[in-house]
């Protein structure tokens, strides 16, 4: 983990700013954030949080890609989400006054800005465009779980491998030249965001592979026929 100078980049200037919760800030509040704000950077495989531990503030996802992520009691991972440049990270566990539920890993380099709980505070408590858009974040998050829940009781895990091979392309895009989705999981980390286990996905990975459904370019996958894994995923919009 590495820090980086101050005047790295100022949210008034971040490209990703618009797509994020702080999109609605006025002038002077993101001022506050940038004069207390820090830099980090993290290298793939290390923690920017971890589950149990109290949170001093909030992350913002600058550039890079984190896995967040729990570990049932036999120790074996559960990945509960994904994030990218734009979304914030820790902030039920800071709203809430709670310890983290889970662990935030980065999956590759990754540069965070850190907002001190303090900071943090102040601006929410004075900015409806934050309070309202951090609801709506909560409620999509809720909505997530709940469709998590329904699809691990419910759906056979052929269906959650084709579904989650889909979640990826639209969380993270495809690269313009190679076509493959622009994250690089292990086999493991694909069983462990579907519930099952590795051997089970690496068995059904190739069976989609096998069918025509999916490429693998690389270590990252390439989706070759949409329609038809979003059959195999039993997904009706």
């Amino acid at each position: 983990m590495s820090k980086k100078h101050s005047d790295y980049f100022s949210c008034k200037s971040c490209q990703y700013r618009k797509d994020s919760v702080f999109c609605g800030l006025r002038e002077n509040e993101l001022d506050v954030i940038d004069s207390h704000k820090g830099h980090i950077t993290f290298n793939k495989g290390e923690e920017i949080f971890v589950e149990g531990d109290r949170p001093h503030g909030i992350y913002c996802i600058h550039e890079g890609k984190v896995k967040l992520s729990k570990h049932g009691e036999t120790g074996k991972e559960q990945i509960v989400r994904f994030a990218k440049e734009s979304d914030v990270l820790g902030y039920r566990a800071l709203l809430g006054n709670e310890m983290y539920d889970c662990s935030a890993i980065a999956l590759e380099k990754t540069d965070v800005c850190f907002i001190p709980k303090t900071d943090f505070f102040e601006i929410f408590d004075k900015s409806p465009s934050l309070s309202l858009n951090l609801v709506k974040l909560l409620s999509a998050d809720l909505r997530h779980a709940e469709n998590k829940l329904t699809d691990i009781a419910q759906k056979p895990v052929r269906e959650r491998i084709a579904e989650n091979i889909l979640l990826l392309k639209e969380t993270f895009g495809v690269d313009e030249i190679t076509g493959s989705i622009k994250v690089v999981l292990s086999r493991e980390e694909i069983a462990n965001m579907t519930g099952t286990a590795t051997e089970t996905a690496i068995r059904l990975l190739s069976e989609l592979k096998g069918d025509g459904l999916i490429e693998f370019v690389g270590k990252k996958i390439k989706i070759v026929n949409v329609k038809e894994l979003v059959r195999r995923a039993n997904i009706y919009n």
